[in-house]
């Protein structure tokens, strides 16, 4: 315990004397934690929309007034006809088009129904597709309200569970704050060992009789504790920005935070002892990193991805551990609806952790 003691002091003080290295700890997570929320959003809001009114009446244009109104179109251009419209979003000034025919009103009130015409810039798929689906929902209201739409008796009533008013940076934050997690344990923990090679300290940490466990624990401690108190920044600050608090316990939330980061911390020393220099380890890293990000559902459901993804997904240790954010801080989860979750990042450290002793060789 007396050798870890002086370790550990040894790796305190090799962080606190780089200068660069306090600052992308601590400065980088909170504003990724504070800006990323609001950026990685997938509501469609703003969607520049034209409009090509041939009828010029009282219903034509309270069916424009409501799409305006709705707050997530705005209009960008009117045009006096479908190709002069057109032409708006080739030029990029509209995402959405639609065209309200002569004699809408008159077709309304006579025969009860009306056609319009909807054109969507589908270059991005997303933007046309939801934007579309916006206008339809906004166009089928205003059909109803006009009496026009389909009659039904009885009532139906929506109750969203767990998120209210369907925002999307409760969403978001829970599993944001997992990715910062683990940028903590991937990257820090990767440049650790080969940074002792490039400085040429390794060889005498060899020569010692330190065991490889020692010298690896020593590595992980101090990441550990950066991680925890990255962990409690994001937490009070998913509070103080966004109202955030968890349904359920904290104490689950950091008792996976422990498993996650010896995982995490493994991974990274499994890569930093089989790399010869910083560049190669951070770049195998950020390789790794990438995948588990895109593949772990935190910017869309892995249930939407393809089935061979999905399987992949079984193997990302960061997928487990966002659900194990959101479970816990939108659903309340205890720990008895999360023994899956548990085992298997268990199971991860492990296996991460296992790569890393082996991989270290007391040698040259």
């Amino acid at each position: 315990m007396k050798a870890l003691r002086y370790l550990l002091e040894k790796e305190f003080k090799q962080i606190k004397r780089d200068r660069f290295l306090p600052k992308i700890i601590f400065i980088m997570p909170v504003l990724q934690l504070v800006i990323l929320p609001f950026a990685a959003n997938f509501e469609m809001r703003n969607i520049y929309i034209g409009i090509v009114d041939n009828d010029h009446s009282v219903y034509s244009q309270r069916l424009t007034e409501k799409i305006i109104s709705s707050g997530y179109f705005k209009l960008t251009d009117i045009s006096s006809g479908y190709k002069e419209g057109l032409a708006s979003i080739e030029k990029d000034r509209s995402d959405i088009l639609i065209e309200i025919p002569a004699d809408f009103e008159k077709d309304l009130g006579k025969e009860g129904k009306a056609q319009v015409l909807i054109a969507a810039n589908a270059i991005n798929g997303t933007k046309g597709g939801l934007g579309s689906s916006y206008l339809s929902t906004i166009i089928q209201d205003f059909n109803n309200e006009c009496g026009y739409g389909v009659r039904m008796t009885g009532s139906i009533t929506s109750k969203n569970l767990y998120n209210p008013h369907l925002n999307y940076k409760n969403y978001m934050v829970p599993g944001i704050m997992a990715f910062l997690l683990t940028l903590i344990g991937g990257f820090l923990s990767a440049l650790n060992i080969v940074s002792e090679k490039e400085k040429g300290t390794i060889e005498q940490i060899n020569v010692t009789p330190l065991s490889k466990s020692l010298f690896l624990l020593s590595k992980l401690i101090p990441f550990w504790i950066i991680g925890f108190i990255l962990l409690t920044i994001g937490i009070l600050i998913a509070w103080l920005i966004y109202g955030l608090i968890p349904a359920g316990s904290f104490g689950v939330i950091y008792l996976f935070a422990v498993i996650y980061l010896i995982a995490f911390t493994g991974f990274g020393l499994a890569i930093s002892s089989i790399s010869s220099n910083q560049q190669q380890a951070m770049f195998t890293v950020f390789f790794f990193t990438i995948i588990f990000a895109l593949m772990s559902g935190l910017f869309t459901p892995v249930s939407s991805m393809p089935e061979w993804a999905q399987k992949l997904t079984l193997f990302n240790p960061l997928r487990y551990f966002i659900d194990v954010m959101r479970m816990v801080y939108l659903k309340g989860c205890r720990l008895s609806d999360l023994s899956v979750h548990f085992s298997v990042i268990c199971l991860f450290a492990i296996f991460f952790n296992a790569l890393a002793v082996i991989g270290y060789r007391k040698s040259n």
